[in-house]
This record gives C-alpha cells, structure tokens and sequence, in this order.
C-alpha cells in the first residue's frame, strides 16, 4: 500500500467515476483500475462496486477511505512542517445534533484552516446517524447529548461501536421561544405554561423513539396536545417564529449566526443533559478534528460553563 493509491482511492471515491478520477491523478484509466484492484487485493476489501453508471462505495470502502483520509492528511503535514510544501485541500466532516454552536464552531474551523480550496462537511442529523458516521469514520467528530432517560441506551451503542463520549457541558433544560412569544416576558418557564402552544421537535426517522430524540422532554414526559416534528434547523426556528412554538434545549444559541428573534428561557424542571463530543477510540484526530473541539470548547459553551 502505497500513499499514491491512497490517493487514487480518495480521488475515485470523490468523483464517482473512473474516467474523470484518471484524468484529475493524471494517469491512464487502465492504471488506475489496476492500482485500486491492487489495493483492494492487498487490504483484503471491496472498497468499490463497478456499475454502468460509475462507481458506488461498500460500507467497508467508507471506513477504509475515513482512514485513507486520515493517512494523507497527516502526510500533508509533515510535507508542509518539514519540506515546506503546500498542503493538498483540507478534508473534515462533522455529525452533530441542531445545535448552532456546533456551527459557530465549524465556522471558526474554517476561517482558520480554509485557504483557496477545501472539503469541509457538517451533518445537522438524526442521533443514530450521528453515532454511525462517526463509528464508519464519515465524519471524525460527533456532537450529541445524554441525559437520565437516554444515557444507557446511548452509552451501550457507543461502546458498541468503540467511540467515546467526552462530556463538554451540562445544564439544566430550557425552551426555545420566539422573542415575540408571550411567554418570553417570563423569567422561567413551568410546564404547565407551554400547553396552548405547539412543541416542535426533531424527527428521528426508523429511530423515531425517545431514546434517540433530540429533546431531552418527550410528548410522554408532559402534556402537548400539539406537536410537530421537522427535520432541519431553520424549519423549526421559522415555526417558533410563525406559530409562537417552542422546543425544549440546552438554550444556547449563536445570535450571531442566528440573529435576536430566537431567546431562551430556562424551564422549571430538575431535568438536565450533558452536551458531549463523540469521537472513534484509539484513532488520533486531524488538525481539523483538534481546532475544532477547542472552538467547541471556547466561545458558546464556555460562557455557559461559567
């Protein structure tokens, strides 16, 4: 196994199709095939599987092509630290739950690593997904919470698939409001108070049960007689807005990112959750992974630490 095969492999995997992938490593498409049956061969995989309509990627080729990543990635580095070369284009993914920190922060990742190109991704996804991509390493670092009612299942799950939950903060529940809601003109916010108004909540899919939900307070824990469920970030924060919704969270929230007219209030309740980082054991995080863990654990969630 050589670096350039590796490279091969990452090149093919980004294109989907052979022809294009030779033309952007320079070689003729026989060579190439050949170099990644070569490769396959010696790792003892399919890393792809051939089509009419171009390639598609196995499930172990997505895992093998996460560490792929990684190798050229830390080659790069030493190029560029001791040879004094330019680095070949960031690559760095990221699966967290809708938190807009979690975005701050990967925007504070890529003002500081982005340059003239670079591939960055973040996944705002359902909590199971989270867990397989970092587990498949599709993404290298996982944002998710646990809480009392949650955290065996969720800690049976990582451990099962050998990633490890680093805890970066821990509060007590809040609910997202609209600045124009009027329950924004109270100081804290009792159970009792949300029942005229519609809960909005993350869909979670085939794992759509309150071991994987985004909120820490399910329709099970409380009266709502309305509910609704969205999938994305800025749906929910134009209902909250249109519809004077709430949802139940940490209740930090980037106005910066976000703007004024979503507030938070804390909810009168002894729940809590602990926001968390997931990452895969024994595996040694990029430059990316590293500056973003510390922008996590500055700024936003600093602030609520103290």
């Amino acid at each position: 196994m050589t670096l350039q095969q590796l490279k091969y492999a990452v090149t093919v995997a980004e294109t989907k199709n052979i022809t294009e992938a030779s033309r952007k490593v320079f070689i003729s498409q026989p060579s190439l095939t050949a170099a990644i049956h070569e490769l396959e061969s010696e790792m003892g995989i399919t890393i792809f599987s051939r089509t009419n309509k171009g390639v598609t990627i196995t499930n172990e080729g997505d895992e093998f092509l996460a560490y792929a990543r990684q190798v050229l990635d830390q080659a790069s580095l030493l190029e560029e630290h001791f040879k004094g070369e330019a680095e070949s284009t960031p690559i760095f993914s990221v699966s967290c739950q809708h938190y807009s920190f979690a975005v701050k922060a990967f925007v504070e990742v890529i003002k500081k690593f982005g340059g003239n190109e670079y591939d960055f991704t973040i996944r705002e996804t359902q909590t199971h997904e989270i867990i397989d991509d970092v587990a498949k390493l599709k993404s290298e670092v996982g944002v998710l919470y646990l809480s009392s009612k949650n955290q065996k299942v969720i800690e049976t799950l990582l451990k099962k698939n050998n990633l490890i939950f680093e805890p970066l903060f821990t509060t007590n529940l809040h609910v997202f409001i609209s600045s124009k809601n009027p329950l924004a003109k109270k100081k804290k916010i009792k159970l009792p108070d949300l029942e005229d108004y519609p809960y909005l909540t993350y869909e979670q899919g085939d794992f759509n049960s309150f071991y994987f939900s985004e909120e820490p307070l399910t329709e099970v824990d409380f009266d709502c007689p309305k509910n609704i469920k969205v999938r994305d970030r800025a749906t929910l924060f134009n209902l909250l807005i249109g519809l004077d919704g709430y949802t139940i969270c940490s209740g930090i929230i980037s106005h910066e990112l976000n703007g004024p007219e979503i507030i938070a209030r804390p909810l009168d309740t002894d729940d809590f959750m602990t926001v968390g980082i997931v990452t895969k054991k024994d595996i040694g995080l990029s430059r990316y992974g590293t500056a973003y863990i510390k922008a996590l654990k500055s700024g936003q969630v600093k602030k609520k630490n103290q």
